[in-house]
């Protein structure tokens, strides 16, 4: 994005760096070693592939599970599951709230059936999985951990993600359900559960994706990401857990922007910042704890309607600073997602996009090939001065928690994005395609569609199964999820029991809804 207060030199020299204090060996040091500037591992690609990680969900679990299979015979080497609206703010799809949104953004998931039928035929202790869900995460991740105990998989050795960031869904996206501190009980209960039940398992994706896509600033985007990694540190410390134990664990997810230089400086400089922040703040001595591992995704909110082949070419160049950044893993969007749901020659064409850049480009042959850039390297210390800048006013007013309440971080966003548009109305940021070298009578292209019947058909699956389960069974175990809820036992074995049970995401989620409550937005003008 432009950042007009701070324009890029014609040219850098050593004196750039010089006027900034930098030390190679203080500030880069090796792959592999604090303060991470340069990898977290040694070797990086050498030793190992990025995860290509192509993100799907649609429809009901089967239109799904099909896109799954597709997406492995065609080499990807993780999943990525994107539920739909209701699911993720806790509703079952025959609620009223839910009409017309059913399997809409992302597979419509009510029951452990319904988790069943999404991986069925899938080995999840042969691969990765990322769940995309935060309000209900605690709900989807035991529904999977429920699936993988019935097909004989070991939970202890299950890996993947479940975002599990409410923070940034009061800052950017709105699928909040609980207030703020009952939500980060939520999170922490999940820490504790998962270090001693699945210890492989990451139990949070630290988000800055979604506040890029909301019009953030790159700055703003690791500021504010590190900010809520703060804070869930320090609600886990709070909650009684040790750093080093839950702290490896630790995820994070970015975006990957149009602007390559400052793409791969901001991720430089988010591994760097984090790396001093673990130890220095919070006193982590545990190497893993200070490596911030993060996912990338490349930035819908950069693709178009117009013209929409200009997106695989927008993509490319996304995944290209990723990697040049050293993601451990990614997702490359569609080119038609401007449009809809990704078709599965878009999706084929987005993954192939990964495969061209580390196999063909020769790109991970050698570790941080931009150290040492004088460009590069003063993008990367100027990203930081921002961020350290905007870490002493989140302290300033009381941690990122009391930030958000306030409204403060939302309206630095707004304006932010608003400057942004600004630039885009005016022309002087380029759009290809939209508002420069547009042209008239754009020609179609094949979308994907989902079944307007889908919803019926989920709604006739929930009520069967409502209607033949253990209704004893079932009412005990969420009554346990409301006990667990008001005397402060972790809820992670109350609501695996529920589930088992054949418990709903909607009725869980609404029994803690009973104990708990609703978060109200505050107003920001």
């Amino acid at each position: 994005m432009k950042k007009p207060a701070d324009p890029r030199k014609l040219f850098y020299t050593r004196a750039d760096l010089e006027a900034d204090g930098f030390d190679p060996l203080r500030d880069l040091g090796f792959p592999g070693e604090f303060p991470y500037t340069r990898g977290i591992q040694p070797t990086m690609y050498r030793g190992r592939l990025w995860t290509m990680r192509q993100y799907a969900g649609m429809g009901d679990a089967e239109e799904s599970n099909r896109r799954y299979k597709f997406l492995l015979a065609n080499g990807t080497a993780g999943l990525s599951v994107a539920f739909d609206l209701p699911t993720q703010i806790g509703y079952d799809s025959d609620d009223p709230m839910s009409l017309g949104e059913v399997g809409k953004v992302g597979v419509a998931i009510d029951s452990l059936e319904d988790m069943e039928r999404l991986f069925d035929g899938i080995r999840l202790d042969t691969i990765s999985t990322s769940m995309t869900i935060n309000a209900t995460a605690s709900i989807l991740l035991a529904l999977y951990v429920a699936v993988a105990k019935r097909t004989g998989a070991e939970v202890r050795k299950l890996s993947g993600t479940v975002q599990n960031d409410i923070l940034k869904e009061y800052i950017a996206r709105g699928t909040y359900i609980y207030p703020i501190r009952d939500a980060m009980r939520i999170v922490t209960d999940m820490f504790g559960w998962a270090n001693a039940e699945a210890p492989e398992w990451n139990t949070i994706s630290i988000s800055g994706y979604h506040m890029r896509e909301a019009g953030s600033t790159a700055a703003q985007e690791v500021a504010f990401t590190l900010a809520d990694g703060m804070a869930y540190v320090q609600a886990a410390l709070d909650a009684g857990l040790e750093v080093d134990r839950f702290a490896p664990r630790l995820s994070f997810f970015f975006n990957a922007h149009n602007d390559f230089f400052e793409e791969v400086a901001k991720f430089r400089c988010a591994r760097r910042v984090w790396a001093h922040i673990m130890r220095e703040r919070f006193g982590a001595t545990n190497p893993r704890s200070l490596m911030l591992r993060f996912h990338t995704q490349t930035a819908g909110s950069t693709l178009t309607a117009q013209q929409p082949e200009n997106n695989i070419v927008r993509t490319a160049v996304q995944a290209l600073a990723a990697v040049m950044g050293g993601t451990q893993s990614l997702h490359t969007n569609g080119y038609d997602e401007a449009l809809a749901l990704p078709t599965e020659e878009a999706a084929r064409i987005a993954l192939r996009t990964q495969q061209i850049i580390a196999m063909e480009s020769g790109v991970a042959q050698t570790v941080d090939p931009f150290a040492g850039s004088y460009y590069v390297e003063s993008l990367t210390n100027g990203i930081e001065r921002e961020v350290r800048g905007y870490l002493e006013r989140i302290d300033a007013m009381g941690g990122m928690r009391r930030a958000i309440e306030k409204g403060w971080v939302q309206q630095e966003i707004q304006s932010a994005a608003y400057e942004y548009q600004q630039a885009v109305d005016s022309g002087e940021a380029v759009v290809v395609g939209v508002n420069r070298f547009s042209r008239e009578n754009e020609p179609g292209i094949p979308i994907q569609r989902i079944d307007e019947q889908l919803e019926r058909r989920q709604v006739e699956r929930l009520r069967a199964l409502r209607a033949r389960r253990d209704a004893t069974r079932w009412a005990e175990a969420v009554s346990r999820v409301k006990e667990h809820a008001r005397s402060g036992a972790n809820l992670m074995p109350a609501i695996l029991e529920a589930v088992e049970s054949y418990a709903t995401v909607g009725e869980i989620a609404g029994a803690m809804r009973e104990v708990f409550g609703e978060y109200r937005e505050s107003v920001v003008i």
